[in-house]
């Protein structure tokens, strides 16, 4: 007999489990009722799919709101689309002079090295640009890259995402470090990546040190969204980075239904900083089609990061910010904390007082 679900979401996943991307195998592993696969399967048909057996195992199948599964399983919902809702919903098409490459801010260079994911997001942004079978950027046009990033000296940061770019092989992931660490002016490599959370198996050794090199500082983003993320593996997968000297920071997305309640995200934002990993945004979710389901009013998402400033360290603060459609900029969404009186200026407090302030 298989062990209740409460038990299997604390063992490990065995060889002989895969990573799950059709209807069919999430309605016969107890995901998706029998009546609705029908109809989830335009979803898929739309939407690319895949839970990774990391993730299988920590859905309590017993709870239908559960918030691993609101992440990784696909809804209906996601077939209802809203006027504002964009299959490029922070315009990277605009700012891309080549295939692969996003150059949206003076100073930094965004590339989209995959376009798989090992697992894909119900609420991703690019999500009508990723899945499998998606180019990759090799070849010419990863020439093409690297000579318009040698050719612009003001570029000093280079964002690797896709994708996921955790998903190339140890080898590849050591030639495009490699390739951008000989490029003078380029001082930091940034990867964005839901690999140590949700597939903390490909994080090797051999991986971790293809993404280091001398003259360049690595930073890599981890994304998670629940504090049951924070698996054991997943806790040795980001140890392993850190022991290699790699800085990381956190991104995270806040989700109705997942971490839209102050204690989860204190336990998320803490989880994040006892592992070495010091918050850095925390997003409200962008207009991508289908995921109006996930969007909160921002100012519940303000009264929740009033609550974080209240309650948690400074090293546990994430920027809530918000892509702002069209691409202009990314905005910070926290409420103003500086205001001017009468008597010079006033400053807020975590308990929502005001204190006047003469300096």
């Amino acid at each position: 007999m298989a062990p209740p679900a409460k038990i299997r979401a604390l063992l490990p996943p065995t060889q002989a489990e895969a990573t799950s991307t059709k209807i069919a195998d999430l309605e016969a592993r107890g995901l998706i009722a029998p009546e609705a696969a029908a109809g989830l399967e335009a979803v898929a048909a739309r939407y690319a799919v895949a839970v990774t057996p990391t993730m299988l195992g920590l859905i309590d199948r017993e709870d239908p709101q559960d918030p691993i599964r609101a992440q990784f399983i696909p809804q209906t919902l996601e077939l209802v689309q809203t006027p504002q809702e964009s299959a490029d919903p922070i315009d990277d098409a605009a700012f891309s002079p080549l295939p692969g490459l996003v150059h949206r801010y003076e100073d930094r260079v965004l590339l989209k090295v995959v376009s798989a994911c090992p697992v894909y997001c119900r609420f991703c942004f690019r999500r009508e640009m990723v899945g499998p079978g998606g180019e990759a950027l090799v070849g010419d046009h990863l020439d093409q890259a690297l000579e318009y990033i040698r050719a612009r000296p003001q570029i000093f940061e280079v964002i690797l995402t896709g994708g996921d770019p955790f998903m190339v092989s140890p080898r590849r992931a050591r030639d495009l470090t490699q390739a951008l660490a000989a490029i003078a002016h380029v001082k930091v490599l940034r990867w964005h990546t839901r690999v140590p959370v949700v597939a903390p198996e490909r994080v090797r050794e051999d991986f971790v040190q293809a993404l280091r090199a001398e003259g360049v500082a690595t930073w890599v983003a981890i994304h998670a969204n629940h504090p049951r993320e924070f698996t054991p593996a997943a806790q040795e997968a980001i140890g392993r980075m850190r022991e290699a000297g790699i800085s990381l920071v956190s991104q995270s997305v806040l989700l109705r239904g997942v971490n839209d309640r102050l204690d989860v995200l204190q336990e998320l934002m803490r989880g994040f900083v006892a592992l070495g990993v010091k918050p850095y945004y925390l997003h409200h979710p962008d207009l991508a089609p289908g995921t109006g389901h996930f969007r909160l009013p921002i100012a519940k998402g303000q009264e929740l990061m009033r609550g974080l400033r209240r309650t948690l360290t400074g090293l546990a603060q994430p920027t809530y910010v918000l892509d702002v459609p069209g691409g202009a900029f990314k905005a910070p969404l926290d409420l103003p904390y500086v205001q001017e009186s009468a008597a010079g200026l006033q400053l807020l407090d975590g308990t929502g007082h005001w204190h006047d302030y003469k300096g």
